[in-house]
């Protein structure tokens, strides 16, 4: 049981940040369907400056300054441009998914992945003290590389800003009455600009967990879907910081059951590993269909008036 749960906060540590970055696109009107290209594009740059550097915190630093680059090009689409948030969204995707493997081709002679990451160079598990030493709990939530005690601790500030601070609140008004920060003098293009920008940083924490933390190294299409399935989680959980948490811990979990299931010796030897291996993305198909319709988005999402 307890490998089992400690699997899931760690395969949920990069939804939970995909979803968190997605929260601050979202709310301001503007659907983010680039959450897979943010993930990509900082995976690679943790990988390769961790590699280049010898620093995972460096890596990390790079990964969020691209991280927020990335999404600022989808605000520049969406809110300069003017264009339909779903293309342009799909656009960043593509470059994200065709920019990587071209650069680790021209830097690594290899298309495929980055060079592997020393252990000693990677995110190591922390131990708090006391904390730690808590039967059962303390090792689960107290012993985890920093990255993960990040991603648990995340949902709850966010929630704080967004809905007990002006500046969340500002937020907020952005996604659903526009018109009303016109009002105040407030420009919802500019507070559209920064919240994409910041929902970048937050996401690309995810893409460099995956490539210098859960991983060693950058590795094509490693993302495997998590982009999406982050922002199922944000949908499933009403565009709320705290409910989508709980549903990417649900996602992580049905994601750390099927490698359970692969090692069971009475599924592991009867169904195709590849059967096991679709299990979370059937979850999300299924959640999608049987839940989310009736999910209110911010009354702006879909709207081009982004002045």
């Amino acid at each position: 049981m307890f490998e089992l749960l400690d699997s899931t906060l760690r395969l949920a540590t990069p939804l939970i940040f995909a979803a968190m970055g997605g929260f601050f696109c979202e709310r301001v009107g503007i659907a983010t369907i680039c959450l897979e290209g943010v993930l990509l594009t900082s995976a690679w740059t943790a990988a390769t400056v961790t590699y280049y550097s010898h620093h995972c915190y460096l890596g990390l630093l790079a990964a969020v300054l691209v991280g927020a680059a990335t999404l600022s090009i989808q605000s520049f689409l969406t809110v300069k441009a003017k264009a339909d948030a779903i293309v342009s969204g799909v656009a960043v995707n593509l470059l994200a998914a065709g920019i990587t493997p071209m650069l680790s081709k021209f830097l690594f002679a290899s298309a495929t992945n980055t060079p592997a990451i020393p252990l000693a160079e990677r995110f190591q598990v922390v131990s708090l003290p006391l904390l730690s030493k808590i039967p059962f709990v303390g090792n689960l939530l107290f012993s985890q590389p920093l990255l993960v005690s990040f991603a648990l601790l995340l949902p709850f500030l966010i929630d704080y800003i967004a809905y007990r601070t002006g500046w969340g609140l500002r937020l907020l008004a952005c996604g659903d009455s526009p018109e009303a920060l016109k009002t105040a003098g407030v420009s919802p293009a500019k507070v559209r600009y920064l919240s994409l920008a910041l929902g970048g940083a937050i996401a690309s924490f995810g893409g460099a967990y995956l490539s210098t933390a859960h991983a060693s190294q950058f590795t094509r299409e490693m993302t495997a879907g998590r982009g999406f399935i982050a922002l199922t989680a944000l949908i499933f959980g009403k565009w709320r910081p705290l409910p989508a948490f709980v549903a990417c811990l649900f996602f992580g979990f049905t994601d750390a059951l099927q490698i359970q299931l692969q090692s069971s010796p009475l599924l592991g030897n009867t169904f195709p590993i590849q059967a096991l291996q679709i299990v979370p993305y059937l979850v999300t198909l299924f959640v999608l269909v049987g839940f989310i319709g009736g999910a209110k988005p911010p009354l702006s999402i879909g709207k081009v008036d982004f002045t």
